[in-house]
């Protein structure tokens, strides 16, 4: 089966085609390596891939380069991760996820259309779910409240994918994500922020005055899930009528964010000068994942604490970094 990972080397995609290497798959990964963080972590990442994938340097934004290599090499299934990235990076530059998140996934969608390919797994977010306060949040709750033009593309991407499901049987399958965090992982988030300033001796800040909650779920989890949805793809029941299915994939605990600055300060030993601020605008106050679906489907179960998960990603900062320990 030839696998295509679009936003191969993003986080999620870097970890994603390390783990379904094998001699069961024939690997194949796009990626147009924009400069929205550190180009040298994805080149790096993109490095250790070098053997086990078949890198092509391709904007799915544009259509033409796309179309020609989906009539070159006939994909049978994608994971489309390939987006653009962050809550707060919408709010000034909204036009990126116009572009990258709905016109791009269009022509992924139109190119699975034209060559026949009749399965995609992609990207969505607990963003979509909006201002949500206690309880967990399930995939048939109400998302039609999007707080941010990031969660609005994600919501978007949703109803593309039904669309076409409708029109010409692909059959999809969406992964809202929770708060994903690990090594190799994303410069813009809070995490890697909180350590990279700490040990620079420089303040962090936190937002909602720590108040806030998120369902850190790490890696490893992420992709493990991702690999057992891949090998019983051809199995997975849709409701009657259409052909997409959405799945939480989150911890199933939700974490204060002061939980993870304390922890951060403990595992380096350092610690933090913090700015309490405000919520900024866009901002989520608590996600939390119901993944009660995802479990019924293949058995998933979040094996990874925050309390192991943030020194392994600190193990791996320090050494990318040349960082000594203490």
């Amino acid at each position: 089966m030839k696998i295509l990972i679009t936003g191969v080397a993003g986080f999620i995609g870097f970890h994603l085609a390390n783990k379904l290497f094998s001699k069961n798959f024939e690997l194949l990964g796009i990626d147009n390596i924009n400069s929205y963080y550190d180009l040298d972590l994805k080149k790096s990442r993109l490095k250790n891939l070098k053997h086990k994938i078949s890198f092509y340097h391709i904007d799915i934004v544009n259509k033409n380069a796309l179309k020609k290599f989906f009539q070159e090499h006939k994909p049978n299934l994608i994971i489309h991760l390939a987006a653009q990235a962050g809550v707060r990076y919408s709010i000034n530059n909204p036009e990126q996820y116009i572009s990258n998140n709905i016109v791009g996934f269009f022509n992924v969608l139109q190119c699975c259309k034209e060559f026949n390919c009749k399965k995609i797994i992609y990207a969505s977010s607990s963003s979509v779910y909006g201002k949500k306060l206690k309880h967990k949040s399930k995939e048939i709750d109400d998302v039609n409240k999007p707080l941010n033009l990031y969660a609005s593309s994600k919501v978007s991407n949703e109803l593309m994918a039904h669309s076409f499901g409708q029109l010409i049987g692909l059959k999809s399958i969406g992964l809202r994500f929770f708060t994903v965090y690990g090594p190799w992982g994303r410069p813009d988030m809070s995490y890697y922020i909180f350590t990279k300033n700490i040990l620079e001796g420089k303040k962090i800040n936190v937002f909602g005055h720590g108040e806030m909650w998120r369902d850190f779920t790490y890696i490893d989890d992420i992709v493990n899930a991702i690999q057992k949805i891949v090998k019983v793809s051809d199995n997975i029941m849709f409701p009657k009528g259409t052909y997409s299915r959405i799945f939480n994939i989150g911890n199933n605990k939700p974490e204060k964010l002061m939980t993870l600055v304390n922890l951060i300060q403990k595992t380096l030993n350092i610690k933090a000068k913090i700015n309490y601020l405000d919520y900024q605008i866009g901002d989520t106050i608590r996600t939390s994942a119901n993944i009660n679906e995802l479990r019924s489907m293949i058995n998933f179960v979040p094996k990874t604490t925050l309390n192991f998960g943030i020194p392994k990603f600190i193990d791996w900062y320090r050494n990318y970094h040349k960082i000594n320990s203490l």
